[in-house]
């Protein structure tokens, strides 16, 4: 199997009042620019991706330190995907809006 063919990632979701199946009351505004503040915190330094995850992500992956594990193409959702799959290894995404929320996607393999 080809190595690009599943990748494992973490992201920090941050929902919004119009995400879907939200019970989230920021608005879309303050969602992204809490997701904006955590990646310029992230970008200083990125050891501190679990904690903020478990702290802030509305994703049940919090628990996990926002680990998704190993995925391969197919499983999430297009925005998603495509953005984690062009990430290298410990990299971190700029936020990423889909229609759960604003995620911030770090590639581990």
């Amino acid at each position: 199997m080809a190595k690009d063919n599943k990748i494992s990632a973490s992201h920090i979701l941050i929902m919004h009042n119009e995400s879907k199946n939200s019970e989230s009351e920021l608005s879309k505004d303050d969602a992204l620019k809490l997701a904006s503040d955590l990646h310029k915190k992230l970008i200083k330094d990125l050891n501190i991706f679990k904690d903020l995850a478990i702290k802030h992500s509305s994703c049940s992956s919090a628990q996990y330190g926002g680990s998704l594990g190993e995925f391969g193409k197919g499983v999430m959702v297009k925005q998603f995907e495509e953005v984690a799959f062009s990430l290298k290894v410990n990299e971190l995404s700029e936020p990423v809006e889909t229609e759960f929320g604003y995620h911030l996607i770090k590639r581990d393999s």
